[in-house]
Formats: C-alpha cells, structure tokens, sequence
C-alpha cells in the first residue's frame, strides 16, 4: 500500500502545481477556453462551448511533460 500513496501524494502535488499555473496564467491574460478554435453556440438560454483548441493545446502540453518525467524517472 506505500507505493500506492506516494503516488497518490505525487498525483495531488501535481493537481495542486496544475491549478496554480491555470490561476497565474489567468492572470497574465492567457485566453484559454477562449483561443480561435474553440467553438461558443448560443441560442437563446442555451450555450454549448467546444474548446477544440484548448483541448489541443493542453494535451500537447501535457505529452511533452508526461514524457519528460517518464524519461526522468526511467
């Protein structure tokens, strides 16, 4: 069970880093959800937002990470 909650310990760090670098790059003015590409219907009472773009974006973002800590810990 040790191994189990290091990384669950390891995965909250990493939620807690995530959600501050969202929060300073609200700051800075960083449009995501809000980037060419991501898709806003509205008709009448009713929204529907797509973010195509931030969804690329964030996953490319996170492949580079996920794969420089994969080779860091290998």
């Amino acid at each position: 069970m040790e191994p189990l909650g290091r990384w669950l310990m390891f995965l909250g760090a990493l939620l807690f880093v995530l959600g501050g670098l969202l929060v300073v790059l609200a700051r800075w003015g960083v449009p995501l959800g809000r980037l060419p590409g991501d898709f806003v219907f509205r008709r009448g009472n009713v929204t529907c937002i797509f973010p195509l773009a931030t969804s690329i974006l964030v996953s490319l973002a996170l492949t580079v990470i996920l794969n420089l800590l994969a080779r860091w810990f290998k």
